[in-house]
């Protein structure tokens, strides 16, 4: 209705800016700089033509600005294509006045219509950019006056201007950009949108301090995560909070860039490189094949499916022991996929007649076996379940797609399988071997991908320091001295697809995690992060190292020849002798044990893996 009435007004101000613009066209034409016989050429003009040409303008333009979509323009955003379209407009409506005035044999001399162009566009442009500028004014002035955040924006670039416009556009977002922080030195001391270009990165915590900064927004799409957080690092030590806009890649409408400013997340700061993928040989494995995902609601899991789902497979099948993770995936890749052609099943891969009929009736293409027991703390307390799930459980799913012919197998592996010092880890690497075994004699492809913590996953250091933070603290570590590799859920499975491209049979595909990090260091940042000072406000606490647990992580055994890639993001470690009738008996002989003598596990773990070190036996 408001724009409706808004039009309508504009309409009648255009009627009276078309008559001003003739009359000032026909001023022009024929004073010849002198004013003094105004009246009388308005008189004898008026009488023969200027009338009619009112008249026939005000049809012609009204209607005409009307279908060139004048009045479908926000002239509070008014900018040079604005210009551009009173110009093209003013042209169109003038050329057809002026064909009207040839048909009817009228008077009217060329050059008026010349000038009327230019007049219309300086009235009724200027009209339109006066309402601008004082818009401008009043909501600054609004701004100014509404206790609003002072906003230090990093980066003078395309997205830096976007959000400097769209932040002094919308007075009730209270942001009031002051300064900003770019790497050209050619821009320092220049301005944009009125705001001034004052040093760069090494600057900004003068920049706070000068310019009394509530928060700074980090305009560079592209900036790497080692960027992030030299600024997140920058600010740390002030009282002002850090929001970032999103990647390139999730950039669609700039219209609605503001919108999307969020806050600092742990992922920003992790010093990665974007991963490069070959989508081509993904997609050439998984389109139009049967997919098979066991633990297909858990974390990696879930986001398999996601992956998948955007490479066309003939049909998805998640298989998963807890309806609730499998109930919530399905539900949203059905909302985001309606023509996937998707089976949610409820199954536990440790009952192997239920797998049996299972591969049986959907005969999977792929499988990628991402189910298992992977909290080492639970674990300890509980082997024999570990055991049952990772190793007695993936030797059924491997059965299975040896028995009904897969034509590939994915397995997820960790780096704790690596020199284990906990049931978790020793159990991931018997269904390592179990892999490497079933490669030998099977037409099925077996691989492995070992890789380390992922952010945010189910058992994540992350989502307990969010709950201490948000409890009040204290936040706990273990070890002032531990670290971890860490990589974001999405990143590690995309490695994941596209090792699986690349598996010939045996391997086991190790993913460049980057740079270890401090949990130390992580909690630091999630505290801050969360707005509050560590030590001050959110205490950490060192509780000592878990059973199971030691300081660092491996990613390759000893004897293991490591060799690069074509993707410098994902090694590949060439298959270990491993006999598949010694691994059954061994195996058979661990039920035995679990059976009868539970307590004997680990000593008998330690026989099938060699280099499983443990120091807290099974009570």
């Amino acid at each position: 209705m408001k724009r409706k009435i808004r039009n309508k007004l504009l309409m009648l101000l255009d009627m009276v800016l078309i008559c001003v613009s003739i009359i000032s066209a026909y001023i022009l034409r024929f004073i010849d700089g002198s004013f003094s016989d105004i009246d009388s050429v308005l008189q004898n003009q008026i009488k023969e033509d200027i009338l009619h040409i009112i008249i026939v303008a005000l049809i012609v333009k009204i209607i005409g600005f009307s279908l060139l979509k004048l009045y479908s323009s926000l002239w509070e955003y008014a900018g040079i294509n604005e210009v551009g379209y009173i110009l093209v407009a003013s042209f169109t409506c003038n050329s057809v006045i002026q064909g009207y005035i040839f048909v009817m044999g009228l008077h009217v001399p060329r050059g008026i219509f010349i000038i009327t162009m230019l007049t219309d566009v300086f009235y009724i442009g200027g009209v339109r950019f006066a309402y601008r500028l004082l818009r401008r004014m009043v909501m600054g002035e609004l701004i100014r006056f509404s206790n609003a955040k002072r906003i230090l924006v990093v980066g003078g670039g395309h997205t830096g201007a976007i959000v400097i416009k769209e932040l002094k556009r919308h007075p009730e977002m209270k942001s009031l950009p002051v300064a900003i922080i770019d790497n050209d030195i050619d821009k320092i001391g220049r301005r944009i949108n009125g705001v001034p270009i004052v040093g760069n990165d090494d600057y900004i915590k003068e920049a706070i301090d000068k310019y009394d900064i509530d928060e700074v927004i980090v305009a560079v799409p592209s900036a790497s995560n080692r960027k992030i957080n030299y600024i997140f690092e920058q600010c740390s030590s002030k009282e002002c909070k850090v929001k970032i806009l999103p990647s390139v890649t999730q950039i669609i409408d700039e219209s609605v860039l503001v919108q999307k400013i969020r806050d600092v997340s742990i992922e920003d700061l992790l010093q990665r490189e974007p991963v490069v993928l070959d989508l081509e040989e993904i997609s050439s494995y998984i389109a139009d094949k049967i997919v098979l995902v066991t633990g297909g609601g858990g974390s990696i899991g879930s986001e398999l499916c996601r992956q998948i789902a955007t490479f066309s497979p003939k049909q998805l099948i998640i298989l998963d022991n807890y309806e609730n993770n499998a109930y919530d995936i399905q539900n949203e890749l059905l909302a985001n996929h309606p023509d996937l052609n998707l089976v949610t099943i409820i199954a536990n891969i440790r009952e192997k007649p239920r797998l049996e009929r299972i591969f049986k009736a959907y005969r999977p293409d792929l499988v990628f076996h991402a189910a298992a027991h992977k909290h080492v703390p639970l674990m300890e307390a509980n082997p024999t379940e570990a055991i049952k799930n990772n190793i007695f459980g993936t030797m059924n799913v491997a059965e299975c797609a040896d028995k009904y012919g897969a034509k590939r197998f994915v397995m997820i592996s960790t780096d704790k399988a690596v020199n284990p010092t906990n049931i978790m880890g020793a159990t991931k690497r018997v269904a390592e071997m179990i892999i490497q075994a079933f490669s030998k004699q099977s037409k099925t492809e077996f691989v492995a991908v070992r890789f380390g913590n992922v952010l945010g996953s189910n058992g994540s250091v992350i989502p307990l320091f969010k709950k201490q933070i948000e409890q009040g603290g204290p936040v706990t570590v273990t070890d002032p001295e531990i670290i971890r590799y860490f990589m974001t859920i999405p990143e590690a499975v995309q490695l994941v697809l596209q090792a699986g491209a690349m598996a010939k049979g045996g391997e086991i595909f190790v993913l460049d995690m980057g740079e270890p990090v401090k949990i130390y260091d992580l909690a630091i940042n999630l505290i801050k992060l969360s707005g509050f000072e560590p030590e001050v406000d959110i205490k950490i606490e060192f509780t000592g190292l878990r059973p199971g647990e030691k300081l660092y992580e491996e990613l390759s055994l000893a004897e293991e020849d490591m060799e690069a890639t074509k993707n410098k993001k994902i090694f590949v470690v060439k298959p270990l002798h491993t006999d598949l009738a010694i691994l059954r008996r061994e195996i058979e002989c661990l039920k035995d044990i679990i059976a009868n003598r539970a307590d004997e596990v680990r000593d008998y773990m330690k026989i099938i893996v060699p280099n499983y070190e443990y120091k807290e036996k099974v009570q």
